[in-house]
Order: structure tokens, then C-alpha cells, then sequence
């Protein structure tokens, strides 16, 4: 079953824990395990730490003992998945939108995981009746035999939604990740052409979507809030502003969306929230991101712009034509190994030690740096507090409005920059050569840190 559900249910029992034995969204040696707390979200300080440190205590395989009792295991089943599903259907915010388009057709891979069952069962939920799976892809199997990376940032794990798609004419492609938390979408764009939305693009869908439907039926009441990690686009906040809806910056994962619920818990509602990296919310009854619910809305999304004349890559446009044109891209460097290892601390150290000035002939006005906790003002000299836990994060963000994030990836032997950028947008006609234009700009910051 898919992560999303195991978080669920140790809320919907009153579990102290739970643990999800999971590859995740890495290839097949990356197998391990999430381990969550009473609230449902992933551990955090202490109890990380307080884990861990119980851990390394054990110095030998004959340590590690279990006499618990057989009666005390009580198996689950298709009952937990009907509660949970109907807390994904309770989500629904344009019903009529559904009943008019129910027959859209859609296409869906679980990449041989967890999502096959719930996933559909959840768009069904919703109301829509023409989901077509990839069959050879509905093959729960952990060496994941069809794609090179079960990752759906990967475009290579979407290429035979893609082309079934293709095949039976729909517009909508979507791909979960093996444990059902991350999904990643295809739409067609101005030509008609099937092409991939990254995170950014589809967390600015949802955002806006549910804005709007919680303004129209008349939810917003000023206690609301979303909440967005610091390496996704800054168009979540600017709608927000726009919403009187507050918008929360955290730390990446999703255990501090799950820990910002739970400090406001009573006091103030949660909307949704999401990260570039595919991952998306929807309502509190899940802490962890859920591909189950994000699906369901995504279809939702569609529906609703269709009732309005318009295909999800127009209602993005019309985003971009309301708050800017905001653009992403990610670089990963791979270094493996104690060497790799070493390699990216330098990169870290000397960005840290030594960070420019100038990036792409615009100057840097502000650094980040959240293993100091410090906001430095390259412009005023003035140093503010970053109030978020320690992290090994650089941010850099320049006179022209663009956001460099620096960061090693806490699961793999990699080290991630993100690039994000702004323009405005005047018109749809514009729409190509001002992409073309934050294309070049992102092109010229990753020639200027020498990363290319």
C-alpha cells in the first residue's frame, strides 16, 4: 500500500509509530525504510536523534531480539483503505466539474508500486470513470523491470503512459513513484504535443486551484495557510499574498509541513502544501505528501479548467499572466563514494567560505545560509535570524529576481542546485519568447557557477 496510507492510519488507530519498508523513488539498492511519529509525520528532533542514538547502540546482529506477542499483531485491510478513501473523496471542491467531464480520458502508471490499487480507486472516488492503467507497468515488482529509475521527475519513467497515451488520444498522464507519495504529470501544451510539467509547475496548479474553489465556496475565513519548502517556486507565496491565505517556508520534507500542521493545529486550517521534488498535500488527515489525493485532484484540475474552455498547460498560462512568468531547473551532481562524499563538502565549504557576487551579471542582494541561521543583505550589510532548524543549505538570490539553492541531497551521493527565475508576462502571444528568454537565463547562472 502506498506511504501516504501507512501516516494515515497511525493517526486513524492512535499508534505511537509506524514504519513503511520502501525503495522510494531510488533504484532498487536504495531499499530502506521511513519511520513515522503519533502525529503521522516522519520523525523529527528529538525523536530522530533519540532513534538513531538507540540504534548505534547495538553493536551486534545477536543484539537485536523481539519477544513480542503473536496476539498483539493485528493485520489490516481493504476496511482501512475504504476510511482512507473517503477521507480523499471528502476533498472534492467542483463535483459538477467532474460530472460534466467523468468520461476525460486518463492514463496512469504506478511504475510496478503501491499505487496501483488506491490510486484509480481514489480518481473513481472522485467521479472519473476512464482511467486507463499501464498495464505492464501494474506489476508491483521492487527491481522495476520496465524503466531505468522508477522516479517520475525522470521523463524516461513516463514514456509508455506517454505513448499509450498517444494511442487512445488523452491529455492527461500521470506517474506515481513506487511507494505512492510523489507523482509527476504530462499534459499537452499550444501544439498539441504531450510534454512533462515539473513540480514546480504542477504544485502552482494545484495551489491556485484550490485558492480559487476555497474563495468560491466562500472557505476562506483569514485563519488559512499553505505551506512550501524554501527550494520551490516563490509563485506559491505570491498567490497566497494575493488569497489573504498565510504562506509557511520550511525546510525540504515533508515532515516539517507535517510539523507546521501540527503547531497549528486548532488554530489555524491547512490548505495544501508541496515541494518542487513532485511531492503535494491535500488536507491534514494525511502528514506525509500523497500521490493518492494528488491525482485525484490533478483530474480534478483539468476537469474544472475544461468547464471553463481551457487544457491544465492554458490555465498555467493564465497563471503566468496573472503573478509571472516564474521558471525552474534542477542540476544534480553525482559524486559517490568517501571521495564523493568529501567532494560535495568542499563545493558546500567554498560556496559558504567564498560566495559570489555577481551570477549572470546581476548582483546578489541576499545569502541564505541555513547551517548559520543567518539572512545576510549584501546591499544594507544588515544580518537577520532564519528561524528554521539548522540545515546544510546555501540560498542566493540576486537583483533581478532570481533564487539560487545550494544543498546535498539527504538520501543520495548527490549535491542539488535549483534555479529559479521571473519575467513578466504581457500576453499568451509572449508566452514563447519570454520562455526562451528564462531559458537563456537560467543557461547563463549555471555557466556563470561553472557547473556546465
Amino acid at each position: 500500500r502506498p506511504t501516504p496510507e501507512l501516516s494515515f492510519a497511525v493517526r486513524h488507530f492512535g499508534c505511537q509509530s509506524g514504519i513503511v519498508i520502501t525503495a522510494s523513488h531510488n533504484p532498487p539498492e536504495y531499499n530502506g525504510y521511513k519511520a513515522y511519529w503519533d502525529d503521522g509525520g516522519q520523525l523529527i528532533p528529538p525523536h530522530d536523534k533519540n532513534v538513531i542514538a538507540e540504534v548505534q547502540k547495538i553493536t551486534s546482529v545477536s543484539e537485536v531480539k523481539f519477544s513480542g506477542k503473536p496476539e498483539n499483531i493485528h493485520m489490516i485491510g481493504t476496511e482501512v483503505d475504504e476510511i482512507y478513501l473517503e477521507e480523499v473523496a471528502g476533498l472534492s471542491l467542483s463535483p459538477e466539474a467532474i460530472r460534466q467531464h467523468k468520461e476525460m480520458k486518463i492514463v496512469y502508471t504506478p511504475l510496478h508500486g503501491t499505487g496501483v490499487e488506491l490510486v484509480p480507486a481514489g480518481m473513481k472516488k472522485f467521479g472519473f470513470e476512464n482511467v486507463t492503467v499501464v498495464q505492464e507497468q501494474a506489476i508491483p515488482d521492487g527491481n522495476f523491470p520496465t524503466v531505468k529509475s522508477p522516479n517520475p521527475e525522470e521523463p524516461a519513467a513516463l514514456a509508455m503512459a506517454m505513448e499509450l497515451a498517444g494511442k487512445i488520444g488523452s491529455g492527461l498522464v500521470m506517474a506515481t513513484d513506487p511507494d505512492g507519495d510523489r507523482v509527476g504529470i504530462a499534459v499537452h501544451n499550444l501544439d498539441n504535443e504531450l510534454i512533462l510539467l515539473n513540480g514546480n509547475q504542477t504544485a502552482a496548479l494545484l495551489t491556485y486551484y484550490l485558492l480559487t474553489k476555497w474563495k468560491e465556496n466562500g472557505k476562506l475565513t483569514g485563519k488559512e495557510y499553505i505551506v512550501k519548502t524554501v527550494v520551490t517556486s516563490e509563485i506559491l507565496a505570491d498567490m497566497a499574498e494575493k488569497f489573504g491565505v498565510e504562506c509557511f517556508d520550511v525546510l525540504t520534507g515533508f515532515k516539517w509541513i507535517a510539523e507546521i500542521i501540527r503547531l497549528n493545529e486548532g488554530i489555524k486550517t491547512f490548505i495544501g502544501g508541496g515541494e518542487e521534488s513532485y511531492g503535494f498535500m491535500i488536507g491534514d488527515f494525511v502528514r506525509d505528501k500523497d500521490a493518492v489525493s494528488a491525482c485525484a485532484m490533478i483530474a480534478e484540475t483539468a476537469a474544472w479548467a475544461a468547464t471553463n474552455g481551457k487544457s491544465l498547460y492554458e490555465l498555467l498560462i493564465d497563471i503566468y499572466l496573472e503573478y509571472g512568468f516564474y521558471k525552474e531547473s534542477l542540476i544534480s551532481i553525482v559524486r559517490k563514494g568517501k571521495s564523493g562524499a568529501e567532494e560535495i563538502k568542499k563545493i558546500m565549504d567554498d560556496f559558504r567560505n567564498a560566495p559570489p557576487e555577481i551570477i549572470n551579471g546581476s548582483k546578489v542582494i541576499l545569502i541564505k545560509d541555513y547551517l548559520s541561521s543567518s539572512a545576510n543583505n549584501t546591499v544594507t550589510g544588515e544580518t537577520a535570524t532564519i528561524s528554521l532548524p539548522k540545515s546544510n543549505v546555501l540560498q542566493f538570490f540576486l537583483e533581478d529576481g532570481s533564487k539560487i539553492s545550494v544543498r546535498p541531497s539527504g538520501t543520495e551521493p548527490k549535491i542539488k542546485f535549483y534555479f529559479g527565475v521571473k519575467a513578466e508576462l504581457p500576453s499568451r502571444s509572449d508566452f514563447e519568447k519570454v520562455n526562451h528568454d528564462l531559458n537563456l537565463r537560467i543557461k547563463g547562472i549555471i555557466a556563470g557557477l561553472r557547473l556546465a
